[in-house]
């Protein structure tokens, strides 16, 4: 069956940093482009950064440009977000997304990043 599963989130201070991960299983990793949304109370989900299949093509919405990087590793199944310089807006809980031309998507269930002080 298939699985996202996503770690790493958490309550940390302003300028703080924070590494996600999520962990697939039950399809072809590495044939599904990966990409991490985030979702705000009261807001649409949000792409935040995807990557293609060989880890070489990313993009950033331009509120992660400099301080995000996403990543893969196709041999552990598992995607990840560095996120450096955190800020109160990137409260969210955030969601790992896989994604096939022809074979459909998957959603994680999300993990809850909280920038506090």
């Amino acid at each position: 069956q298939v699985q996202l599963v996503e770690s790493g989130g958490g309550l940390v201070q302003p300028g703080g940093s924070l590494r996600l991960s999520c962990v697939a299983s039950g399809f072809t990793f590495s044939s599904y482009a990966m990409s991490w949304y985030r979702q705000s109370p009261g807001k649409e989900r949000e792409l935040v950064a995807p990557i293609d299949t060989t880890g070489r093509n990313t993009n950033y919405a331009d509120s992660a440009k400099a301080r995000f990087t996403i990543s893969r590793d196709n041999v552990k199944n598992t995607v990840y977000l560095q996120m450096n310089s955190l800020k109160p807006e990137d409260t969210a809980v955030y969601y790992c997304h896989a994604r096939h031309a022809w074979a459909g998507e998957y959603w994680g269930q999300g993990t809850q990043v909280t920038v506090s002080s």
